[in-house]
C-alpha cells in the first residue's frame, strides 16, 4: 500500500510494535481528551484563501535562531527511539539532516549526543529535564556545547510524570537491551520494573520537583547556547519567559502526556504569541499532521513546528527512511497549502488567511464604525 500521508504511519506501527512499546509512544494522559483535542482543534479552523496570485515561486525558508532550514518543520524530542527501529535517533538525525531542518535530541534519548553528533553535519537542539543532581545537568549542558548542538530546549511542564494509564497497564519499561545513552556511566538508578510505570517511578526518583525560574537564569549561568522554554501554554507564563531571558517559547503540553484537560497547543498558541508582542520566537509543538496544520500555526504566529509522534510511527514503519518521506510529504503538503492561499513566503501568511471559531463574526469586525 502506497503511504499518501503522516496519519497512515501509525497503523503501521501498531502492527509492527509491541503493545507496550506502541501505547508509550501513542498515548496521553488520563481521559485523553487533550490528546484527541490536539488533532480536533486544528478542524475548527478555515482558510480564507485568496487568488488570482501568481505562485510560481513559493519560498520555504526559514531562519530559527539565526539558523537557516528549508521549511518551518522541525522534529520535536521524543525520547527512546530504538524501540522503534534498531537505528532509533541515528535515523532521525540523518533524515531532519538530508531535509535541512532541525531535530531535537531527547535527554531520554537511546543514542548520546556524542553518537548523534557522529552521524554528521546538522543543526540540533537538546532537550534538557532537569535532574535534582546539578552536576549531572551542567555535565550533560557541555557535553551537548562540544557535540556541536545550537540550543537547549528546556523542558518545564514536567515536575511529575503525567498519569499514563497505558503506561500503568503495561508496567512499561525501558527493553532490558536498550539504556538512556546520555546517562550511561552515571550512578542514576535504572528505569527497572515497578508497581506501575517504570518511567514513573524513575522521574519521581531523578527529576527535580523544585523546577522553577531561577533555574531558568541559572542554565543562563552554565551555557552560552539559547534557551527554549518548552511547555509554556499560558500568556503569563509567556510573560515570565520574556523576563526571564528565555531565547524562545515552545507552545506545548507534552504531547498531551501530562495535564489532561489543557487546551490543544493551537488553541493556546494565539494567546502566548499576544503576550511576547514579538520578543521572542513562538513555536509550536502538538498534533501536527498535515501541511494544512503548519500553515494555521503560522498564521496564528508561531515562528516555525515541531513534529513528534510521526517521527516514531515512521520510524517504526521505515527506518531512516520513514522519517525522510513524513518530512517530504509535510513540505509538499504545506508548499501546497500556500500556493492555494495565495502566498509565496512566509512573510506572506497571516492571519487573514484563517478565521477561528473564536473570532468574531466578520461582519461585526470590518463594519465601518458610525
Amino acid at each position: 500500500m502506497e503511504i499518501t500521508n503522516v496519519n497512515e504511519y501509525e497503523a503501521i506501527a501498531k502492527q509492527k510494535l509491541p503493545k507496550m512499546v506502541y501505547d508509550y509512544y501513542a498515548s496521553g494522559a488520563e481521559d485523553q481528551w487533550t490528546l484527541a483535542e490536539n488533532r480536533n482543534a486544528f478542524s475548527r479552523i478555515l482558510f480564507r484563501p485568496r487568488i488570482l496570485i501568481d505562485v510560481t515561486n513559493i519560498d520555504l525558508t526559514t531562519t530559527i535562531l539565526g539558523f537557516k532550514i528549508s521549511m518551518p518543520i522541525m522534529l520535536a524530542p521524543t525520547a527512546m527511539q530504538k524501540m522503534a527501529h534498531p537505528e532509533g535517533e541515528y535515523a532521525t538525525a540523518r533524515a531532519a539532516s538530508a531535509a535541512g531542518t532541525i531535530m531535537t535530541l531527547s535527554s531520554w534519548a537511546t543514542s548520546s549526543v556524542e553518537e548523534v553528533a557522529s552521524t554528521g553535519p546538522g543543526i540540533r537542539f537538546f532537550q534538557l529535564y532537569v535532574y535534582k543532581d546539578r552536576n549531572v545537568v551542567a555535565q550533560l549542558v557541555r557535553r551537548a556545547e562540544r557535540a556541536g548542538f545550537k540550543a537547549i530546549a528546556l523542558t518545564v511542564d514536567t515536575p511529575r510524570l503525567g498519569r499514563r494509564e497505558a503506561d500503568i497497564k503495561n508496567r512499561f519499561v525501558l527493553p532490558p537491551y536498550l539504556t538512556l545513552k546520555n546517562f550511561e556511566g552515571l550512578d542514576l538508578g535504572k528505569m527497572d520494573q515497578a508497581n506501575d510505570s517504570g518511567l514513573a517511578s524513575y522521574v519521581a526518583g531523578q527529576i527535580d520537583r523544585s523546577l522553577s525560574w531561577k533555574d531558568v537564569k541559572w542554565l543562563q549561568t552554565i551555557t552560552s547556547l539559547p534557551i527554549l522554554v518548552k511547555g509554556v501554554i499560558t500568556a503569563e507564563d509567556a510573560r515570565l519567559a520574556v523576563q526571564n531571558g528565555a531565547a524562545g517559547i515552545i507552545v506545548s503540553n507534552h504531547g498531551a502526556r501530562q495535564l489532561d484537560y489543557v487546551p490543544a497547543t493551537i488553541m493556546a498558541l494565539e494567546e502566548v504569541v499576544k503576550a511576547v508582542q514579538g520578543r521572542l520566537p513562538v513555536f509550536l509543538d502538538g498534533g501536527v499532521r498535515r501541511g494544512t496544520d503548519v500553515f494555521k500555526a503560522l498564521a496564528l504566529g508561531a515562528a516555525g513546528v515541531f513534529i513528534g509522534k510521526p517521527v516514531v510511527f515512521s520510524l517504526a514503519a521505515e527506518g531512516e527512511a520513514g522519517v525522510r518521506k513524513v518530512l517530504q510529504m509535510m513540505r509538499d503538503e504545506f508548499e501546497l497549502t500556500m500556493a492555494l492561499s495565495g502566498c509565496r513566503s512566509l512573510s506572506e501568511i497571516t492571519r487573514n488567511h484563517i478565521v477561528t471559531d473564536w473570532d468574531a463574526p466578520r461582519a461585526a469586525r470590518i463594519a465601518p464604525r458610525l
